[in-house]
């Protein structure tokens, strides 16, 4: 059972990895690095919960292990994991 919470207004999980799969306003995906179109101002997801969010982004739980301490830790920690999980 998980039991960390999603820091509120992080929006790294939003930012740092790629998305393969369309997102509404981003037909081709979202490259990693990039700020997705759906995370709002105060970094929330706009389609969460709703069924256009990807099952890329709803297969994401807040985890110590990938959002560490603060949500630069956790921008650091997702982004590393991108880039050692990227194929070549």
């Amino acid at each position: 059972m998980n039991t960390f919470e999603c820091r509120k207004g992080c929006g790294a999980c939003c930012i740092a990895p790629s998305i393969a799969s369309p997102i509404p306003g981003m037909p081709e995906g979202k490259p990693a690095g990039v700020r997705c179109v759906q995370l709002t101002e105060d970094n929330l997801c706009s389609l969460y919960g709703r069924p256009e969010r990807p099952v890329f982004c709803a297969s994401y739980f807040a985890s110590e292990k990938y959002c560490g301490r603060s949500s630069f830790e956790a921008l650091e920690l997702i982004t590393l994991l991108e880039v050692a999980t990227k194929t070549p």
